[in-house]
C-alpha cells in the first residue's frame, strides 16, 4: 500500500507544477494530442472497413446468384423447361427461399432474364444500380 501511495505521489509532481492548485491531472495540450491521435485512427480505420463490408456483400452476391443460376439448372434438367419465376424454384423446393440481394435488401429485386419464345427464367441479375468495386455493375454481374 505504502508503494501504491509513492508511485501516485510522483505522477501528481509531474503536473502539479502546470496548475495553480498543486493537484495532478492532464493539461489541454495533452488531451489535444490524444484526441488528434484517436481522430487520426478512426480516420483510416472507417474506410477499411467500409471497404471489407462492401466486399463482403459482393461475396454473398456472387454465390447467391451462383446458386440461383445451379437451381434454374436443375429444374431445366428435372422439368425440361425453365421456372416461370424464382418462386416456383421455391415452390418445388429447389432452393429454401429467394435470396436477398444484399445492396437491394429485398428478394423482389432479382432480374429474370427470360429464354426468346419460353415464359421461363433462363438468368438471374442483381437488380441494384451499384457499380462493383471491379468497375462493373452488380446488374451485369
Amino acid at each position: 500500500m505504502y508503494l501504491i501511495y509513492i508511485q501516485r505521489a510522483r505522477s501528481r509532481r509531474l503536473t502539479a507544477h502546470i496548475t495553480k492548485t498543486g493537484k495532478g491531472g492532464f493539461t489541454l495540450i495533452e488531451m489535444l494530442i490524444v484526441m488528434t491521435l484517436i481522430g487520426i485512427l478512426a480516420g483510416i480505420a472507417v474506410p477499411l472497413y467500409q471497404n471489407s463490408v462492401t466486399k463482403s456483400r459482393e461475396a454473398v452476391l456472387k454465390e447467391d446468384i451462383y446458386q440461383l443460376r445451379e437451381a434454374i439448372d436443375k429444374h431445366y434438367a428435372d422439368n425440361g423447361a425453365y421456372p416461370e419465376s424464382l418462386r416456383e424454384l421455391s415452390n418445388k423446393k429447389y432452393i429454401r427461399s429467394v435470396p436477398v440481394d444484399p445492396f437491394t435488401n429485398s428478394d423482389e429485386t432479382w432480374i429474370e432474364i427470360p429464354v426468346e419464345g419460353d415464359p421461363g427464367v433462363y438468368d438471374v441479375k442483381s437488380g441494384s444500380r451499384l457499380v462493383g468495386t471491379n468497375g462493373v455493375a452488380y446488374s451485369e454481374w
